[in-house]
């Protein structure tokens, strides 16, 4: 009976061995998994213009402007006079911006996004997402 249990022993000791056990033959490096960039996380501005209102595609700078994927895009009203950002195409709409404010938003897919002021609709910019 005691050898038994020494043999069961041996058998269960020598498998435990052999699930832990490593080779000693070097491996070569793996190559990395490269896969699409990571999002941006950082955050750009866009200046609404003293006297924008009469500007049209210069009202708001910098325009167009830039950015990856994951920005997001930080309008200030830099006027004295309200003024929005609205998208052309509903994605987006800061709402009245009164002389001070700003408006956030984080693009997520990329395109052209257009957009305009509702009060002034003379005003246009585009925010290009790569």
């Amino acid at each position: 009976m005691r050898s038994l249990r020494l043999s069961l022993f041996l058998f269960v000791v020598g498998l435990a061995a052999g699930c832990g056990s490593s080779s000693s033959t070097p491996t070569s490096p793996t190559t990395p998994v490269t896969s699409a960039p990571a999002p941006a996380t950082g955050t750009q501005n866009v200046s609404i213009v003293v006297n924008s209102q009469g500007l049209g595609s210069q009202a708001y700078r910098p325009n167009p402007l830039t950015v990856a994927i994951g920005t997001t895009v930080r309008w200030t009203n830099d006027d004295s006079i309200p003024h929005t950002s609205t998208s052309n195409t509903g994605v987006w709409s800061s709402g009245t911006l009164s002389p001070g404010d700003h408006f956030d938003f984080m693009f997520q897919a990329a395109g052209t996004f257009t957009y305009h002021c509702t009060i002034h609709p003379g005003m246009t910019g585009s925010v290009v997402v790569q």
